[in-house]
């Protein structure tokens, strides 16, 4: 299996075909799913049918430089929950999004930020990207000390999508975080 990115602890890697069960495993937990939709699970044949094929068509239509990349520790190889790294479906290719989604059992020990910086030095030194950004709901205190880690910046408050209006705080709306690669170089 083709290593995407590692580090220390993480291996990240592209998804297969027939993983759609990690996906909806992870997908199925309220807590995990807290800020995204409520707590609500994803619909197995949503994750199925449209999630897990988009998925697949990230790695070629960015011939594997970018997408959504499963996440497993390398001591032992259990899966942890995936990293993301990619544009807009139209956008630039030098403006990507930075997120993840992590199970319960690797919350609290600095996956999500050991991950998160590796992608962003492979994003500024390999893959010629300008800017990264991630966005989180405003009351999503750790996801923004995670980009607060990073140096993310504040860069603006967005208003929360209609299909979120459910989530506890969505009140608050969001928050969009920014690092460009000079800032980044910058450290």
């Amino acid at each position: 299996m083709h290593t995407y990115l590692e580090t220390e602890r993480l291996a990240l890697r592209r998804f297969t075909a027939d993983e759609a069960d990690l996906l909806i495993e992870l997908d199925s937990d309220p807590a995990v799913m807290r800020f995204l939709t409520g707590g609500n699970p994803t619909a197995p044949e949503l994750v199925r049918d449209r999630h897990l094929p988009n998925i697949l068509a990230g790695y070629e239509k960015w011939d594997g430089d970018l997408g959504l990349f499963a996440a497993q520790e390398k001591d032992g190889g259990a899966f942890i929950g995936w990293f993301v790294l990619r544009p807009e479906p139209e956008g630039p290719l030098d403006e990507v999004e930075l997120g993840y989604r992590l199970r319960q059992a690797a919350w609290g020990k600095g996956y999500a930020t050991e991950g998160s910086r590796a992608l962003l030095g492979k994003a500024f030194t390999e893959l010629g990207v300008r800017m990264v950004w991630a966005e989180t709901m405003c009351v999503n205190h750790r996801s923004r000390n995670i980009m607060e880690k990073l140096a993310m910046t504040l860069a603006d408050n967005i208003p929360t999508p209609s299909d979120m209006e459910m989530v506890e705080g969505s009140e608050h709306g969001g928050v969009r975080y920014e690092i460009t690669k000079e800032q980044w170089e910058q450290q």
